[in-house]
């Protein structure tokens, strides 16, 4: 009774414990002892909800149904995800896998144009889809007697979708647009994009997920078929279902919509051909001229992510260096660059361990008035050679690990954030069953591991900068009406 009582009350007990660390933080700044205790304690806890609830089920056509209850509201998410990205994409075709994204809300046979999001509307659901490099996600929230609505709509598309050429030309039409709004009229956007096309000498990571222009340009509707005939089958998809459902019905209703949908011929993510970046020998600089008021410095260094859950230890000790070096607005970057030298308006450092392929730790910022991108790399280069020389403190050390666990306390409180947690690490072939490994490996990050990353991989032989050279603004292009960007 007190296990069951336990995981039913999993949100609440870890929100107390928050709050007594919160409070325990402003009155003693942060003593690491108690610290330790609180992360320990939430791990328990978190770890305890990882083995009994999410359940998962495998349809004789290889859908993969991963089911987590939570009865806090009459609220259930569906989010199904397919494992294809830009990453699968080829050259000259670029922008496909977004692009179908597009076209899936086209429309069947059964449910024309325009008509899920309507349904799911008129439900008092919300459904939209997003595409990145490595997966492809289409999402419903709605009250849970509606379950069965979505997922009617859901798998009616994954077979039954028309693609027709006035369909896609005016669709196509918007991706463009898309990318002009959100790329290049946006100058940090457009930093990003071309520095990734520099840093990636063979990996797709390089190629932008919405596609470069000209592939958009020339892409047709037979492009899109091909792509939703290679990748769109129930072997190739993650259906995640979290909020207040019981799991034998969402079982029996997985196979009722799902089940009878025939398989295909699909490689998983593990046995696709490896795309190895080829080791960087040397510094690349490229300089991005865009209107815009300031200018903005953008480094990356290649780092590895996480292949294996329980050996690896580098991708954990990344996170920890990104959270101290930009984890709070007491973090050195902002503390040193921004607050004391005053050599930035901002700065910032990113990174990411979960993908299917390589990973860059970025560092970037703006330089504040009378300063330049040249002082504002070399200050960067201080900081980071500081840490190498002189290490990080049991103290900030400390304060990242229970960020770290707060971050994951506030995700539990969104079964949205849930279901997105599950499905992110299934969809770059990891799996939800590792969260409580990785929590335990994040906090097993010693100070000298932290330092060890930055000196192994923060190095001038893996480094790519890009500078943005601001132009007059007055050549920037007037803001378009286009509508239709909610995907």
């Amino acid at each position: 009774m007190l296990l069951g009582w336990l995981l039913s009350s999993q949100t609440s007990i870890l929100f107390s414990l928050f709050k007594l660390w919160l409070v325990k933080m402003k009155s003693d700044r942060g003593n690491a002892v108690f610290v330790c205790f609180f992360v320990a304690t939430v791990l328990t806890v978190m770890s305890l909800t990882v083995f009994a609830n999410p359940y998962e089920y495998t349809l004789d056509n290889g859908l993969k149904l991963i089911v987590k209850e939570d009865h806090r509201s009459p609220v259930v998410v569906s989010q199904l995800w397919y494992k294809a990205g830009s990453i699968d994409e080829l050259n000259g075709a670029t922008g496909v896998a977004h692009v179908l994204e597009h076209m899936m809300f086209k429309g069947t046979e059964k449910v024309p144009d325009g008509e899920f999001s309507k349904k799911i509307a008129a439900a008092g659901g919300r459904d939209n889809a997003f595409t990145s490099r490595d997966y492809t996600v289409y999402h419903q929230q709605l009250h849970k007697r509606n379950l069965p609505l979505a997922m009617e709509l859901e798998s009616d598309r994954m077979r039954n979708l028309i693609l027709t050429e006035v369909g896609f030309e005016k669709e196509i039409n918007v991706v463009m647009e898309e990318r002009r709004l959100r790329t290049d009229d946006k100058p940090h956007s457009l930093v990003y994009e071309k520095m990734q096309a520099v840093a990636y000498q063979a990996h797709p990571y390089g190629r932008p997920v919405i596609g470069w222009m000209n592939d958009l340009e020339n892409m047709t509707v037979q492009d899109a078929q091909e792509w939703y005939d290679r990748w769109y089958a129930p072997n190739n998809t993650i259906l995640v279902i979290v909020g207040d459902v019981e799991v034998q019905k969402v079982l029996e209703l997985a196979k009722k919509y799902y089940g009878g949908i025939e398989s295909r011929s699909i490689a998983p993510i593990t046995s696709r051909k490896p795309q190895i970046e080829p080791p960087q020998v040397g510094v690349k600089r490229l300089t991005v001229k865009a209107p815009a008021q300031l200018a903005y410095l953008m480094m990356g260094y290649h780092t590895p992510t996480i292949q294996d859950v329980a050996a690896d230890w580098e991708p954990y000790a990344l996170e920890m260096l990104e959270s101290v070096l930009d984890g709070n607005a007491s973090a050195r970057l902002n503390k040193s660059l921004v607050r004391n030298n005053q050599i930035a308006n901002s700065v910032s450092a990113s990174y990411v361990a979960t993908a299917r392929g390589p990973s860059m730790f970025y560092l970037s910022g703006t330089p504040s008035e009378g300063k330049t991108v040249v002082e504002l790399e070399q200050a960067l280069n201080d900081e980071i050679k500081r840490l190498v020389d002189e290490g990080v403190t049991e103290e900030e050390l400390a304060r990242v690990r229970a960020q770290v666990i707060a971050g994951h306390v506030y995700q539990q409180d969104s079964i949205f954030s849930q279901a997105m947690q599950i499905g992110r690490l299934e969809g770059i072939g990891l799996s939800y069953r590792s969260l409580d490994i990785m929590m335990e490996k994040l906090q097993a990050v010693t100070t000298e591991q932290v330092r060890e990353v930055a000196k192994k991989y923060l190095i001038d032989d893996s480094l790519t900068v890009a500078v943005l050279d601001p132009q007059p603004l007055e050549q920037k292009r007037p803001t378009s009406t286009t509508s239709g960007l909610r995907h």
